[in-house]
């Protein structure tokens, strides 16, 4: 994009009429542009049909709809799963995944490009951090699949913010792109249908608490003790599970809502019993449910997934201890549908 070329998604309503109002518009064809986005997800200014011939050429000379370009793209053999890697107009990589669960559609985003989080066995910890996304690029990743979806008269039922980054490190547009996206007079999908997962910022769970937000959270816990979270998740050193679970405990205390634990199955590492035990005890008599999800493996990480038997007696220890919990259903795993894998094998390749 030149310096004159602004992308559209990063305008909110009252910006994009001052926008027009600039280039010598009535006020009314905010509203047409608008739900030509959010409600038609055209992806072309000459789509827009209602527009006089006069304000698409100006919207072409001054404005884009998808700044980024696909770099790579990939399905799955089971037909289930679509990744795309999308470069940014800076030169930067973010993924992007669609998966299908019976009559599900769900779309992980990413909100940053890299991440600073660092977790051992994730493939954007692994790369860094390069710099956050803004809402338009945020919110650009669900209107491309909602377009590509509505051709084939399907629709997108859930969003999970678990692709490359951590939102709670880039918190305000992460919250200002969830509010363009539930806003009823755009995207209009249920803030329940969307979850942010976070590592665990302790004082950004805190402040989204206080903010009574109905989006659910998810926490990447993935150990129950300080000792083993020490060596998969190097946030730990600064917020310790004993701070985090004061955290997720006020979160419930505020909000009254259900919490989500993440824990990625390594085999031989935080999945024996010891670690189920401590988990069941860290969590036992909280308003929580435990997603295990066995892990994807990743090039820079050592670690494989842990096997039936292993998840099975993992979940059956928490039983014991009141906690529920269920296995995720992988996705991809053919195409490397880990955040971050994609963007390694096509940078490594240049």
């Amino acid at each position: 994009m030149n310096q004159k070329t602004f992308h559209i998604y990063n305008l909110d309503y009252n910006e994009l009429t001052e926008q027009l109002t600039t280039l010598g518009e009535l006020e009314f064809r905010a509203k047409q542009v608008w739900e030509w986005l959010y409600k038609k997800y055209v992806t072309e200014f000459a789509e827009m049909r209602n527009l006089p011939k006069s304000l698409i050429e100006k919207l072409e000379n001054r404005a884009v709809i998808h700044s980024a370009t696909i770099a790579s793209e990939q399905h799955s053999g089971d037909g289930q799963t679509k990744k795309i890697l999308f470069q940014l107009p800076d030169g930067q990589y973010i993924e992007t995944v669609l998966m299908r669960y019976d009559k599900r559609r769900t779309l992980c985003i990413s909100t940053q490009a890299g991440c600073a989080m660092g977790c051992v066995f994730c493939a954007t910890g692994q790369m860094g951090f390069f710099r956050n996304l803004t809402v338009g690029e945020i919110v650009a990743q669900v209107l491309y699949f909602a377009h590509e979806l509505a051709q084939m008269d399907e629709h997108l039922t859930n969003i999970v913010m678990m692709g490359m980054g951590e939102p709670l490190h880039n918190y305000n547009n992460t919250l200002l792109a969830i509010d363009r996206l539930t806003d009823e007079t755009s995207f209009n999908l249920g803030a329940r249908k969307i979850t942010i997962s976070t590592v665990g910022l302790v004082p950004a769970i805190r402040r989204y608490a206080d903010e009574q937000r109905q989006t659910p959270l998810a926490i990447s816990l993935h150990a129950a003790t300080d000792e083993e979270r020490d060596k998969l998740i190097p946030i730990n050193h600064r917020w310790p599970i004993a701070d985090l679970m004061d955290a997720c405990r006020y979160y419930i205390e505020k909000t009254g809502r259900r919490l989500t634990f993440e824990w990625a199955l390594i085999s031989g590492e935080n999945d024996t019993i010891e670690q189920a035990r401590a988990l069941g005890n860290l969590l036992r008599g909280m308003l929580c449910h435990v997603n295990l999800i066995p892990l994807n493996p990743t090039a820079g990480y050592g670690g494989g997934p842990s096997s039936k038997e292993r998840v099975e007696a993992f979940m059956a220890e928490l039983s014991h201890y009141g906690v529920s919990s269920t296995v995720r259903v992988r996705r991809g795993i053919d195409i490397q549908a880990g955040c971050g894998q994609l963007r390694d094998r096509v940078v490594s390749n240049q």
